[in-house]
């Protein structure tokens, strides 16, 4: 798949890819492990305590989305990108803390390996939650390894403003984008 040139149309396509499809995902995989948990909770295999993860993922994602949809994201199409250092660093933080939860997701599920005895509601999870893996995965990569590598050496070679966003930003710089 070939992802879009620009910054701009990039956070245009995380939005619709992957913004749209973990608000799809996580509500019916929360509903599906709850009912795993509750009708094979004497299995040895279930995966225990998977459902309150999923649901603190959901807030979790919730928050994180709609900062980059309301702050980070505008702030890039509109070509502020070099004065979004906090913000980027934020979302990297959330994205080291999304790996941590994967991780754990994997852990209570066995990395994902169904018993024998596994009937459909958990496979139906599996196969949702392998699918949501892959796509949060690749969301994060996109973020961290192309669009927000773009703003890395811009962020680097600037120096440092004391203004709190982008648009206050531009009154410390000059004509020549230097500061005062």
């Amino acid at each position: 798949m070939v992802l879009p040139e620009t910054a701009a149309e990039l956070t245009t396509y995380i939005e619709g890819r992957f913004h749209a499809r973990h608000r799809e995902q996580l509500p019916e995989l929360k509903s599906l492990s709850a009912k795993v948990e509750a009708v094979h909770a004497e299995s040895p295999h279930v995966p225990a305590g998977l459902a309150d993860l999923l649901s603190d993922m959901i807030g979790e994602l919730e928050v994180h989305m709609k900062k980059e949809e309301l702050v980070l994201f505008p702030a890039i199409r509109q070509g502020h990108g070099a004065y979004m250092g906090h913000p980027i660093a934020a979302m990297r933080a959330d994205h080291d803390d999304h790996l941590r939860a994967i991780m754990k997701i994997r852990s209570l599920t066995n990395d994902m390996t169904l018993p024998e005895h596994a009937c459909g509601t958990w496979r139906r999870l599996y196969e949702g939650l392998d699918e949501f893996l892959a796509d949060i995965e690749e969301h994060i990569r996109i973020e961290n390894d192309i669009l927000f590598q773009q703003f890395d050496s811009e962020l680097e070679a600037r120096p440092r403003s004391y203004a709190s966003s982008p648009c206050m930003a531009h009154e410390f710089d000059d004509d020549d984008g230097r500061p005062i």
